[in-house]
């Protein structure tokens, strides 16, 4: 019965690594929305800040341009993943490259991020 409680509290464990830190990010945003709700009734200025740290998290649509620097990031891990399973190969001598397998994941990842970065209507428009 003690085999069963390790799986459980292993998967208890990563769930509140995930579900903690956006509960509190979240609970911190209403705290500080709470706040500015209360100024703007009592007729107080909102200072810049506060509105920079509320809009500070708000997610923007993707460029071109990081499309393709996600694609040459997830393209150059596969490629590594495979050259280090081809070069630690020569040890055995099979030339059995079981990494490759995996090194084709993120590089076909790698790729798809690439191509998307050519239809991607949000072009990078430099300042």
């Amino acid at each position: 019965m003690d085999k069963v409680w390790i799986p459980i509290i292993m998967f208890l464990v990563i769930g509140a690594i995930c579900i903690v830190p956006v509960y509190l990010k979240s609970r911190e945003r209403i705290e500080m929305q709470s706040t500015l709700r209360a100024a703007i009734e009592k007729g107080q200025p909102v200072p810049p800040e506060v509105i920079e740290a509320l809009t500070r998290n708000v997610k923007i649509a993707p460029t071109s341009l990081s499309d393709l620097r996600t694609g040459v990031i997830w393209l150059a891990v596969g490629i590594g993943i495979g050259l280090s399973s081809h070069f630690a190969d020569f040890r055995g001598g099979d030339h059995d490259f079981p990494g490759l397998g995996i090194a084709c994941i993120p590089a076909v990842i790698g790729v798809a991020y690439i191509v998307l970065s050519f239809f991607n209507p949000n072009k990078f428009k430099p300042a």
